[in-house]
């Protein structure tokens, strides 16, 4: 079984996090029919680089809903200090990063929620899609991955950019699922190669899940237990 380092502590949801995620949940699982498959993969404790489409402003939340645990993400620093939306998003596990700081702030700042045992979420394109694919990734998740020697967990969430996709006006209800593939072990140093090999790699499985279409079992179906450590499960969905 493989084992990697910093996966033997988690940071703590919030009172704020577990309340939004209340909120949220009816919407994810009512209003847009969600549904997820591959929980199993996600481990339960620990640092893991969440790598994903983007479609939509809904992506980070609904990542957090699916996964069952806080998925920190960066945000603009400005955000931060509005009213209200500050302290929520900072309680949801946002991280601000400053515009012109350059990509080594934000890197480190990552870095440190990692090492905190926080899920951490990074969008593959770094911009949304109007397709919801995956079209130009970068090697910024994967370098992530090198530096704190942690797993990759690849994730596809379907439909969320026809239900609000850039230029949008207003939501439309249409299903939104969230398909969990099989953590791909980080790069074995960060040289470019090594980095485009994983960036890669979670690209084609992003995309080969997308077109595996809408989750077709159950709503409620029974779903098996995750692991605790290993992020490498002995059953890899279902």
């Amino acid at each position: 079984m493989t084992r990697y380092p910093l996966l033997l502590h988690a940071a703590k949801p919030t009172p704020t996090y577990r309340l939004m995620r209340w909120l949220l949940l009816p919407i994810y699982r009512l209003l847009l029919r969600g549904r997820t498959e591959g929980t199993a993969n996600v481990p339960r404790h620990g640092g893991v680089v969440v790598v994903a489409n983007h479609g939509s402003h809904l992506d980070p939340p609904l990542l957090s809903c699916a996964l069952r645990r806080p998925v920190a993400f960066m945000a603009k620093e400005e955000l931060f200090r509005v009213p209200f939306l500050g302290p929520l998003i900072r309680a949801c596990g946002a991280y601000p990063v400053a515009r012109g700081s350059g990509d080594r702030e934000a890197l480190r700042t990552a870095c440190s929620r990692l090492q905190e045992g926080w899920a951490t979420g990074v969008f593959l394109d770094g911009t949304r899609q109007a397709d919801g694919r995956v079209r130009n990734p970068q090697p910024g998740a994967a370098l992530l991955a090198a530096r704190t020697r942690l797993p990759l967990l690849p994730v596809a969430i379907i439909n969320s950019h026809r239900a609000l996709g850039p230029g949008a006006t207003g939501l439309r209800l249409v299903p939104v699922h969230v398909r969990i593939g099989t953590p791909i072990p980080p790069p074995a140093s960060t040289r470019r190669a090594d980095l485009d090999a994983v960036t890669e790699a979670a690209q084609v499985q992003i995309n080969r899940m997308l077109d595996e279409g809408l989750i077709r079992r159950p709503l409620f179906a029974a779903t098996s237990s995750p692991p605790l450590i290993s992020p490498t499960p002995s059953n890899p969905g279902h």
